[in-house]
């Protein structure tokens, strides 16, 4: 056959032998044209072809390279072609402006009458086809963003395998460095440290109904413990404990890095921390930015040329760097020390909080990936939290959090007693205050839970009316290891509360590990008084079968006792004097 163009072989162009079979799917070579059907007007179907090769084997109809999409159909008059074929558009139009000349008119191409299941059938192919294009194009569009979040992300290798699962509760470590590295960095307060300057332990409840963030002070004096450190080159530096250091030391001295930091709060709370995320100064300006700026209020104006921020009272929104000089003031703002600073993070991350759930940023696909990517170039995390999928699988399962249940508090220090009164710069930890607060998170109570709490248990000691001091009637016993416990206490007791008709009993019967009290149901008044006396736990309450009558109680002394007029059990429970903030609480203005 000699065709090779418009008008071959026979006056018939190599195109045109070409035609769609519905049945096959595919495109067919045709050697002859489209017949028309018999007298009854209906067209016959053509056979399927068998196209033979010059060595005389048959060979299977395949798409020609020419063409490989679909037609629409749209025939003429009187040449249209056999049922079941499909046009290609080169045979429409040449067919459509042979039949226009032949009734003395030229006819736009392409035009006839129109088949509506054509139409149907070549909108749902263009439909289908373009549906797969964008299945395929958004795959891989997210595997790329995937990759690049990723890759944004910093990790280390602290060595920890803390990983946590969905039913238990969560410790997140949040460590804010003194790293300026970045344009105008460097003008921030003094000399950079590269140390933990700002330290948040946040502490998420296995039902994920509170959370607790506790934030450490950076001049706190404590020990930090050995720690092993990975080195660029794989091998691993032991660095050496150090005793009666500030605590921001832990990072970046004698170059510790975040596992040094986990180690040292670990050992201060004696709570255990499941992963750490670690942002220097150009995280703070970054993310401020991304959110759209932090609401902050001021109870009275700041000029901190220190920090260069520069604000009347009132309310205000932070960003950028007028963002990072408000978390880093603290020479104009409360006493002028770092706890004063704190109160300032406090309010700027509860505020952010609210941004990012209150502000539509976690539904509005732009904003999301906006925050998502300049999360992830901001924040370090360890291996275990270390790709997007992992991170966005932690904030799936803390997002639950109520904001009105995520408390943020201070641990409670007292200045250093070691330094000169007209000198203090450090604190220690102020451990009758503190105590109960880390027992709160130890015990995942939440401060609302217990402030409901208490409020029963004031509701139920009114209904005791627990008994006056004078009226107690206890024979104390030593049950524990302490010598002396029996008459220390009893000296307390008649000295120190009014108790005068306690009485020392000496040793008990049979030592004991834990401190009882064993009293009868006519004596309930005086065991509410006496337990509320020695901070005794309800389990040490044991209530007889039986009235005593004018038998006293049998207080026995266990293991367990640390002394007289220290409860027996650290009550887990929120100290009155310490100041606490809500992530949900606008009012919150700084002073």
């Amino acid at each position: 056959m000699d065709a090779r163009g418009p008008g071959g072989a026979d006056g018939v162009d190599p195109a045109d032998q070409w035609v769609f079979n519905p049945e096959t799917g595919t495109y067919e070579l045709r050697l002859t044209g489209g017949r028309r059907g018999d007298g009854a007007g209906r067209p016959e179907r053509p056979s399927a072809p068998s196209v033979t090769d010059p060595a005389g084997a048959p060979r299977a109809s395949h798409t020609p390279p020419r063409q490989r999409r679909a037609p629409s159909v749209e025939g003429g008059e009187d040449e249209s072609p056999a049922a079941g074929d499909r046009e290609l558009p080169a045979q429409r139009d040449r067919r459509a402006q042979r039949g226009s000349r032949r009734r003395g008119k030229e006819a736009p191409p392409g035009r006839g009458k129109k088949k509506q299941r054509g139409r149907g059938r070549k909108i749902l192919m263009w439909t289908g086809g373009s549906l797969a294009l964008l299945l395929v194009m958004g795959a891989a569009g997210a595997w790329w963003l995937i990759n690049r979040l990723n890759d944004n992300i910093t990790k280390y290798d602290v060595g920890k395998d803390n990983d946590f699962s969905s039913d238990e509760a969560v410790n997140l470590l949040f460590i804010g460095t003194d790293t300026r590295t970045g344009s105008g960095n460097e003008s921030y307060g003094g000399d950079a440290s590269e140390g933990a300057d700002t330290t948040i332990l946040m502490h998420f409840s296995e039902d994920r109904s509170h959370a607790t963030g506790l934030s450490i002070p950076r001049d706190l004096i404590t020990d930090i413990p050995e720690c092993e450190v990975k080195q660029e080159d794989g091998t691993t530096r032991t660095i050496p404990a150090a005793e009666g250091v500030r605590f921001n030391t832990s990072m970046g001295t004698d170059g510790r890095d975040p596992g040094c930091v986990w180690n040292t709060v670990e050992q201060l709370t004696g709570v255990e921390i499941n992963h750490f995320m670690m942002a220097d100064f150009n995280a703070v300006k970054d993310l401020s930015t991304a959110v759209g700026g932090v609401p902050v209020c001021l109870e009275e104006p700041i000029d901190d040329p220190k920090s260069h921020l520069d604000l009347p009272a009132g309310e205000h929104v932070v960003e950028g760097e007028e963002a990072l000089s408000f978390v880093r003031t603290r020479y104009s703002v409360g006493t002028g020390s770092d706890l004063s600073r704190i109160k300032l993070q406090q309010q700027f991350v509860a505020s952010m909080a609210r941004q990012i759930t209150d502000g539509g940023m976690l539904t509005d696909p732009g904003k999301l990936w906006d925050l998502a990517d300049t999360a992830t170039r901001s924040l370090s995390v360890d291996d275990g939290i270390g790709s997007i999928q992992r991170l966005r699988d932690l904030a799936s399962t803390l997002g639950g959090v109520p904001m009105d249940d995520m408390n943020f508090v201070t641990l409670p220090v007292v200045d250093n007693p070691d330094e000169p009164e007209d000198a203090k710069a450090t604190v220690v930890v102020d451990e009758g205050r503190a105590a109960p607060i880390l027992e709160m998170i130890r015990q995942d109570i939440s401060p609302n839970e217990q402030r409901e709490r208490e409020a029963e248990e004031a509701a139920a000691e009114e209904e005791a009316a627990a008994a006056a001091p004078e009226e107690i009637r206890v024979d104390v016993y030593n049950g524990g290891d302490v010598i002396g416990a029996a008459q220390v206490t009893l000296d307390w007791l008649q000295n120190t509360q009014g108790v005068p008709l306690a009485t020392n009993a000496g040793n008990a019967p049979s030592p004991q590990e834990t401190t009882t009290l064993e009293f009868g149901p006519d004596q309930a008044g005086q065991a509410a008084a006496l337990a509320d006396m020695m901070g005794l736990p309800d389990s040490a309450l044991k209530e007889q079968s039986a009235e005593a009558g004018d038998q006293p109680m049998v207080l026995i002394l266990g293991d367990d006792f640390r002394g007289a007029g220290e409860p027996i059990e650290v009550p887990a429970e929120m100290p009155d004097d310490v100041d606490s903030i809500t992530a949900d609480d606008e009012s919150v203005c700084a002073s």
